[in-house]
């Protein structure tokens, strides 16, 4: 491994992934909202949370081309699930709707990730990802500002806080910045990588936390017994 710690790190992203899929299989874990409905999104996230450590794995290990391109590709996937899955719910469609959205954000990360280097973010890919989980959490607010169900804002804002904070400590540990050391355990983009898999885990927590309003909530025990 070329970058020890910033690849042990991603770990962080495997456990979060497991920690969904666990949640995902207990009785009533996955509460009364949309995904107690359709439990098999929340595999589908499990799965895409634990994607992200074996695929920045790859880039931090090897420092190569392909791994580079993993590592952006499993960010994309993330976040193109968040945007899909909020506009799913935000427009009251269906998950053809959200796997044609998913399909068509993942494209659109690619191609501006073919537009090269930008300041201060480095590639452009880096723009795309904020720029979708941006365009989620705004579209998380429409949902829970349209009424029709409840949801944990603070959820919301841990994730979005993670994330800030996550970037600050990264901008720290760029090439050439005052605390990039090469040499020392201490690696401000290992801690990027774990506080973003603390971001994923909130999240998870927002979509956990919708119920609905105004009419009567699916029950936990009717929600496990429901297809995926």
């Amino acid at each position: 491994m070329r970058q020890p710690v910033n690849t042990l790190s991603n770990l962080g992203f495997v456990g979060v992934g497991l920690l969904v899929a666990a949640r995902a299989g207990r009785e009533g874990g996955l509460g009364t909202g949309t995904l107690a409905l359709r439990p098999g999104l929340a595999t589908a996230y499990a799965c895409v949370v634990v994607l992200l450590g074996p695929a920045s794995m790859a880039m931090h290990a090897t420092e190569s081309s392909l791994g580079g391109h993993l590592d952006l590709a499993s960010m994309y996937l993330i976040a193109g699930f968040a945007v899909a899955y909020a506009a799913m719910r935000r427009w009251h469609r269906g998950p053809a709707f959200l796997a044609a959205t998913y399909a068509a954000v993942v494209l659109a990360c690619e191609l501006v990730g073919l537009l090269g280097e930008v300041p201060w973010l480095g590639h452009m890919g880096n723009v795309a990802f904020g720029t979708c989980l941006a365009a989620a959490l705004w579209l998380e607010s429409r949902v829970a500002r349209a009424g029709a169900v409840a949801l944990d804002v603070r959820w919301a804002w841990a994730a979005a806080g993670s994330i800030l904070v996550a970037l600050a400590i990264w901008t720290t540990a760029k090439d050439g910045s005052p605390l990039c050391l090469p040499g020392s355990l201490y690696q401000g983009h290992g801690v990027w990588h774990l506080l973003c898999a603390v971001s994923a885990w909130c999240l998870f927590r927002l979509y956990v936390s919708e119920r609905p309003v105004g009419r009567t909530s699916l029950s936990p025990s009717a929600a496990a017994r429901r297809p995926g």
